[in-house]
C-alpha cells in the first residue's frame, strides 16, 4: 500500500484520469473529491463489497426463482 500526505486542497492523480483531492479535515474525519470518468464506478468500499455480495446471490439463483423479474 502506498501511503501519501496530502494537506486541504491537495490532490493525488491515479493514472492519467482520476484526481482525488483532499477536501476537507475535521478531526479523524477526511472528505475527498474524486474526479473520474464516468464509465470508472466509484464506491465506498461497504457499497461495492454490497454490490458483490448481491450479484453472487443473483448469480446462484435458479431459473424458476427469476422468472417473475421484470414481469
Amino acid at each position: 500500500m502506498l501511503v501519501l500526505s496530502r494537506h486541504r486542497d491537495e490532490s493525488i492523480m491515479i493514472g492519467d484520469d482520476v484526481v482525488i483531492t483532499v477536501v476537507d479535515i475535521r478531526g479523524d474525519k477526511v472528505r475527498l473529491g474524486i474526479d473520474a470518468p464516468q464509465e470508472i464506478p466509484v464506491h465506498r468500499q461497504e457499497v461495492y463489497e454490497a454490490i458483490k455480495r448481491e450479484n453472487r446471490k443473483a448469480s446462484n439463483l435458479g431459473a424458476s426463482e427469476t422468472r417473475d423479474i421484470g414481469h
